[in-house]
């Protein structure tokens, strides 16, 4: 099996799980739970859909079922944040909600947006640096967006576990992965120029 196999299953059963963890603890009146199962649980479907129609070639590697276990394993650290909001009955206000949706489109948009665009660039330019677009003014758009995603969830829980979480994947991965895209991208002549006006993650900050 490859790792993507491993990754859209464990993300597309990420919405029965929520509704399971409702269904667990009884949170059927708790509307923080059912606004988490609508957000998590369509990404989870967006990811599937995304990996069917422009997917990310850096997860077709195959893989063996212990390192699929593996990867399953960590991002189940994902769902800490439902068991969370679930097992404390975590009810947030409105308005704290309409914030951690908000999050959620943002991180929705610059994340499929730039994938997509890096999709339809390598198949169309494929030795070409992309400057342009979503890659403009930052170097891991996509990274971005992911944030701002699992941001929103883990603020849902209310809880400082999650966003713990999230930084521990952020240093052990993600900024490892972006310094390897780094080195790679090196080799073309304007990369230089490009690394001088652009962020490694957050657009115009950092």
């Amino acid at each position: 099996m490859k790792q993507k196999h491993f990754i859209d299953i464990h993300k597309g059963i990420t919405a029965p799980m929520v509704l399971f963890l409702i269904y667990l603890f009884g949170r059927w009146d708790n509307s923080t739970a059912w606004i988490y199962l609508a957000l998590h649980g369509s990404y989870g479907m967006m990811w599937v859909l995304k990996s069917m129609i422009f997917p990310d070639k850096a997860w077709d590697a195959k893989c063996s079922i212990w390192y699929g276990l593996y990867i399953w394993a960590g991002l189940t650290l994902y769902w800490i944040s439902p068991w969370i909001i679930m097992s404390f009955n975590v009810d947030n206000h409105s308005a704290y909600n309409g914030l951690c949706i908000a999050l959620f489109a943002m991180g929705v948009f610059f994340h499929y947006a730039s994938d997509m665009q890096k999709h339809t660039h390598m198949k169309l330019q494929p030795s070409a640096l992309i400057t342009d677009g979503m890659m403009a003014r930052c170097r891991n758009t996509n990274y971005f967006g992911e944030l701002l995603i699992y941001v929103s969830f883990a603020l849902l829980s209310h809880h400082w576990i999650p966003i713990a979480i999230i930084f521990s994947f952020m240093a052990i991965i993600w900024f490892p992965n972006m310094r390897r895209k780094d080195k790679s991208l090196s080799r073309h002549m304007e990369y230089e120029e490009y690394k001088k006006r652009t962020s490694l993650l957050v657009p115009f900050l950092w």
